[in-house]
């Protein structure tokens, strides 16, 4: 049970319910390959059944942890911070991107965009999900459209979403995935018709690294 001390740090981003956090190698979509501190905060109710992470989704399970000490354990490794989830953009996250930010570490998110943009971040990763679509806001701050391929629906789905981001932003298609080896050789036909867009892989999987 959270105190209300807890709970009004919480609100402000001063603490957040962190699942984990790590040193690795980005293995997705632009930035594939280069190395950065992963901060995993819990809670999400997007529902993907196909998510690798589905422990992330009750945040409940992830005690609170003070921001501060979140940001001063990723300056011992890295120029480059990933927040991921769960979702996010359930939590309010102006406090640690300033955070990062006023020690000189550059600040990316992967969401779904499914709930308000709070925080500054460097690079924005959108990969939206049917169960629950993106704010129409939060299109146009995507430098990045990660989109994941399960089924051939998952093409027109794409297609439709690439519309409401920017002109610039990068297009990925990548495939989930426990249905890599049925996708991937759809979605190799697929970039070579609509060039436009390009060929994410989870590189960290077939590299076996976190």
């Amino acid at each position: 049970m959270l105190t209300k001390e807890e709970t009004k740090r919480i609100d402000k981003g001063e603490m957040l319910p962190l699942m984990e956090a790590f040193y690795t190698i980005q293995g997705e979509g632009y930035h594939t390959g280069k190395a950065a501190y992963f901060i995993r905060i819990g809670g999400c109710d997007v529902g993907c059944h196909w998510c690798d992470v589905k422990e992330s989704w009750n945040a409940d399970l992830h005690p609170p942890t003070d921001t501060d000490k979140i940001v001063t354990d990723a300056k011992k490794y890295a120029q480059t911070v990933v927040i991921t989830g769960g979702e996010p953009l359930m939590w309010h996250l102006d406090y640690i991107t300033k955070s990062l930010h006023k020690i000189n570490i550059k600040t990316h998110i992967e969401t779904s965009g499914a709930y308000p943009f709070s925080g500054v971040f460097d690079w924005v990763c959108l990969s939206p999900k049917k169960t629950k679509l993106p704010l129409e806001a939060n299109y146009k701050k995507a430098d990045e459209l990660k989109m994941i391929i399960f089924n051939k629906d998952d093409f027109k789905f794409a297609e439709n979403q690439v519309k409401n981001v920017r002109k610039d932003c990068e297009l990925y298609l990548q495939p989930e995935w426990s249905n890599r080896e049925k996708m991937l050789p759809l979605i190799i036909d697929y970039v070579m018709k609509n060039p436009q867009w390009k060929i994410s892989l989870q590189t960290h999987k077939y590299l076996n690294i976190p």
